[in-house]
Order: C-alpha cells, then sequence, then structure tokens
C-alpha cells in the first residue's frame, strides 16, 4: 500500500511539473503556429500560394518545429487513406465558405464531434487536416480572409477541450513518438480507431449544426 501511495505521490507530482511548465497561452499560440503551418502547406499543395508574412509563422524552437514536420507527416498518411473525407469538405457540410460565423461553427461542429469519444493524437491530427481542407476551400473559392477564422477557431477549441490533455504529454514533442524517426514514416497504431470513427463524421455534424441554429 506504501508504495502504491507513494507511486500516487510521484505521478502527481509529474504532472504538477507539466502544468507549471506549459501555460495555457502558450499552448494555445503554439497550436495555431502548427495550424498556420499545416494551412500553408496544404495551399502549396493545391497550388494556392499565399504571402508568409500574411500567414505562416514558423515554430520558435526546434522541439515544435520537429512537431510541425510530425503532423504533417501524420495528416499526409491520414489524407491518403481516407482522401474523400478531406476534400470539398465545405460542400459535404454544405456550407458557404462567404459567410465566416458559419466555417467557424461548421469547424468547431466538426472538432466536437471528432472528440466525442476521447481524445487521441490521431483525432487531433484529423482536427488540423480538416481546417487544411476547409482553408483550401476558401482560398480557391475567393475568401482568403476566412482561413485566419479557421485558425482562431482552431485556437479557441484548443484552449476550451486540449490544454489539459496537451499538459499532461508535456505539450506538443510527444506527437513525435508517432512516427519512426529515421523516416518519419508514421506508424500505423494511432489510425486505427481514428478511420472507423470518423467514416461518416461530416454527414454527421452537419445534422448536429443544424439542430444548434
Amino acid at each position: 500500500m506504501e508504495v502504491l501511495r507513494k507511486s500516487s505521490v510521484f505521478a502527481a507530482e509529474v504532472l504538477d511539473v507539466f502544468d507549471r511548465s506549459l501555460t495555457e497561452k502558450e499552448l494555445v499560440t503554439q497550436s495555431k503556429a502548427l495550424c498556420r503551418d499545416y494551412i500553408l502547406s496544404r495551399l502549396h499543395q493545391n497550388g494556392l500560394g499565399w504571402s508568409k508574412t500574411e500567414l505562416h509563422l514558423s515554430p520558435s524552437n526546434a522541439a515544435l518545429a520537429e512537431a510541425s514536420l510530425v503532423l504533417l507527416c501524420l495528416g499526409d498518411e491520414l489524407e491518403c487513406i481516407q482522401p474523400s473525407l478531406y476534400r470539398n469538405v465545405a460542400r459535404q457540410l454544405n456550407i458557404s465558405v462567404a459567410m465566416e460565423n458559419m466555417v467557424s461553427d461548421a469547424f468547431i461542429g466538426v472538432a466536437t464531434e471528432i472528440f466525442s469519444t476521447g481524445i487521441t493524437w490521431g483525432k487531433v491530427v484529423s482536427m488540423y487536416a480538416v481546417a487544411g481542407a476547409l482553408a483550401v476551400d476558401c482560398v480557391r473559392q475567393g475568401h482568403p480572409t476566412t482561413v485566419h477564422i479557421l485558425v482562431d477557431s482552431l485556437g479557441q477549441f484548443v484552449r476550451k477541450f486540449l490544454v489539459p490533455w496537451l499538459k499532461r504529454r508535456g505539450g506538443w514533442a510527444e506527437i513525435t513518438k508517432c512516427v519512426l524517426k529515421q523516416d518519419l514514416t508514421p506508424e500505423h497504431h494511432w489510425l486505427s480507431s481514428v478511420i472507423e470513427s470518423l467514416k461518416y463524421f461530416l454527414t454527421t455534424v452537419y445534422v448536429y449544426i443544424m439542430k444548434e441554429t
């Protein structure tokens, strides 16, 4: 019993260290920076240029830069496995990207549905993939300023729902464990539950959004 008690105390102390090391503001700022990098990558992949000074914000340290690279790598893998989920998302949700509030509400609705059964790194990557896909839709349809609304919406969602989870993991550095460092080849174990649970999430979220309006 004494051993178990000491173990519990030690675990609590470790969590306290993590809580002190990263503030809510820092985690939200990092999450938004990663979102900007992710969106910029997806815009470039689709031949849609963007001014770096207007959108791009490179991570400020090496650890976050590596997290950004891993996030993009995992996003590529996820989008390759289920490409239909991450293309023409605005059309699938039946929303107009000209209406910033609608885009923001739709993204928050999708993110809420993604994490309705818990938080995993796979679901975090999926949220970023949705943001990237919606950003492509916005720019293609002539509403580039809506991209900034997406970044802010992701930051709001992280602040409200994901900060405690990220703190317990010491921040974004843990996502690098999802890949094999030698060549950044994604491991597949993190995808197993994500694909099945998200297979029909767009239709589900559209119904959810309509109920809330």
